[in-house]
C-alpha cells in the first residue's frame, strides 16, 4: 500500500547501545537538508525525522531543539576541517614557512571543496537565537577554536623560527584567518575576478608578519 504523504518511515526500534548512532543518524539527516535546500530553515524536527526515518518526538532524546542539531552540524563540520589542516600540516615539508602555508591552502581549498558546509560554519546560514534556543555564548565561543591553535602554532612556529616578527601569534592567527576567511568566501560568491596568481602568499606573508623567505 503506498504511504500517505507526510506519515513518517517506520523504523526499527534501536537495541541496546545504538542511541550513538541514532544521534549520528539525525546529524547525517539534517547535513542532507542543508546540503539540498541550502536553507538551516529546511532543518526541523518534522523534517529531519522523516529524513532519518523516525517520529518527531524520539529526537528529543538527543537534542533539544533544531538549534542544538544545527550546533551539531557545525561542530562535526569543523572537526572535518581540523582533521584536514593536521593531515596537510603532517604532509608539509619540515619548515616553518612551509608548514604554515600548508595549512592556510588547506584551509582555502576546504572552502572550495565543501561550499554547503562552509558556508554553514561561516555564511551566515546558521544564526542561533541564544535567548530562543538550547545553544549558548560558550557553545559559539568554542567553534573553530582548534583550528585556530593550529594557526597560531604555526605562526609561532615561524617566529621561533627567526621569519616572523610577531609578538602575538594568537592575535596574528586571528588576522590571518580573517584573510582566509575573506579570501575563500569571496571566491565561493565571486563568480569571475582575476585573483592574483600569489594571493594567498601575499595574505599569509602580511598577517603572519613573515620577515623572509
Amino acid at each position: 500500500m503506498p504511504e500517505k504523504s507526510g506519515s513518517t518511515p517506520s523504523r526499527r526500534r534501536n537495541r541496546r547501545g545504538e542511541g550513538a548512532r541514532l544521534r549520528e543518524d539525525i546529524v547525517a539527516g539534517a547535513v542532507d537538508l542543508l546540503e539540498e535546500t541550502g536553507d538551516e530553515a529546511s532543518v526541523t524536527l518534522r523534517a529531519v525525522a522523516r529524513r532519518v526515518g523516525i517520529t518527531p518526538p524520539s529526537i528529543y532524546r538527543h537534542f533539544a531543539d533544531p538549534a542544538a542539531i544545527m550546533l551539531a552540524v557545525v561542530r562535526e563540520a569543523f572537526e572535518e576541517l581540523v582533521a584536514v589542516l593536521r593531515d596537510a600540516h603532517a604532509a608539509a615539508p619540515d619548515e616553518p614557512r612551509a608548514r604554515l602555508t600548508a595549512l592556510c591552502a588547506a584551509y582555502v581549498e576546504f572552502a572550495r571543496t565543501h561550499p554547503g558546509r562552509y558556508r554553514t560554519m561561516f555564511g551566515g546560514v546558521w544564526m542561533p537565537d541564544l535567548e530562543a534556543s538550547s545553544v549558548t555564548e560558550t557553545d559559539l565561543h568554542s567553534l573553530g577554536r582548534a583550528s585556530l591553535e593550529l594557526l597560531a602554532e604555526a605562526v609561532s612556529g615561524c617566529a621561533a623560527a627567526g621569519i616572523s616578527a610577531t609578538t602575538d601569534p594568537d592575535a596574528d592567527a586571528v588576522v590571518l584567518w580573517l584573510g582566509l576567511h575573506g579570501l575563500a568566501h569571496q571566491r565561493l560568491v565571486t563568480v569571475s575576478f582575476p585573483w592574483p596568481a600569489d594571493v594567498l602568499e601575499r595574505i599569509v606573508t602580511s598577517a603572519a608578519r613573515l620577515t623572509r623567505g
